[in-house]
């Protein structure tokens, strides 16, 4: 950034810090946590709700401002990212590299010693996988999609193993549904913003393999996505009608991106595939918390 730029720049506020965090990605953590704690068998404590809901707040928080700090000068070359605190200058990078290590330093403790060691485990695998592992490999493989994914689905297995101490068949068949609703959720964005993700360097599918290979993938992780939702009610977490929500939900996503096997499917297609994978997502979750078993 310019020092002239630099020289324009507002000082740090109480909304850049909060911006650190992505607010966006905090609260849906928390709504998928609290889902994966519901969902659990047996009746949390107040002390344990407070507990998960806080520490998994400041262990995605901590994820998501160190992978701003790291990728600061990233973000200054997409308009999407470049009014962010760090790129536009508004903000000293250490003050966002010691706000992210505070939270770490105090969601690791709370979640292994106010829960179990096991939430603690899951909750330093999902910051270190994002912040050591897919962030830097962005910019190297997109094998680091796939690696990105599994911070992104560990809320709801933490919620579960919050409540039982345990990884079992049903926290496991929720991590998985997230988990691989991500792939095409992020190929779609991947495919509107080529360029964008392409002047920054970061290697995306469409990047790197094309369009068209791109599409393919997305079908395969679609029907994979539909698969997993079955898999809830195979492993009892679900009722019959949750189990029917996710059918007419994740048979209609997976009919729209087979529309992007057909020659004419562009951007305007994988927007609007990324907006249905938006709309997917609540609909399941919230039929499977209305309609669950534990």
């Amino acid at each position: 950034m310019s020092q002239l730029a630099q020289s324009r720049a507002k000082p740090t506020g109480l909304a850049d810090l909060v911006a650190l965090i992505k607010p966006n990605i905090v609260v849906f953590a928390l709504l998928t946590v609290a889902g994966g704690m519901s969902l659990a068998p047996g009746t949390p404590s107040a002390g344990q709700w407070l507990a998960v809901l806080l520490g998994t707040g400041l262990i995605v928080g901590a994820a998501n401002t160190l992978n701003m700090y790291l990728e600061r000068d990233i973000d200054c070359l997409m308009s999407r990212t470049k009014d962010r605190p760090l790129p536009s200058g508004r903000m000293d990078p250490e003050l966002a590299l010691a706000f992210g290590v505070a939270q770490a330093f105090v969601s690791v403790p709370l979640l292994t010693f106010a829960l179990n060691p096991l939430t603690g485990l899951l909750g330093v695998t999902a910051l270190l996988s994002y912040v050591m592992v897919y962030t830097p490999l962005k910019q190297r493989t997109t094998v680091a999609t796939l690696i990105g994914a599994v911070p992104g689905a560990m809320p709801p297995l933490m919620g579960w193993t919050a409540a039982t101490g345990t990884i079992d068949a049903g926290g496991l068949a929720v991590f998985a549904l997230l988990f691989l609703w991500q792939i095409p959720h992020f190929h779609a964005i991947a495919l509107f913003r080529r360029k964008e993700y392409d002047r920054a360097g970061l290697k995306t599918l469409p990047g790197v393999r094309g369009t068209t290979a791109t599409h393919r993938a997305i079908v395969v992780y679609a029907i994979a996505q539909v698969v997993a939702s079955f898999a809830i009610f195979a492993a009892g977490v679900s009722g019959v009608w949750y189990l029917a929500t996710a059918a007419v939900c994740g048979l209609g996503f997976l009919l729209y991106s087979l529309r992007g096997l057909r020659s004419d499917a562009g951007p305007r297609w994988a927007r609007n595939l990324f907006l249905a994978s938006i709309v997917y997502l609540p609909i399941v979750f919230i039929a499977l918390f209305l309609n669950g078993q534990a």
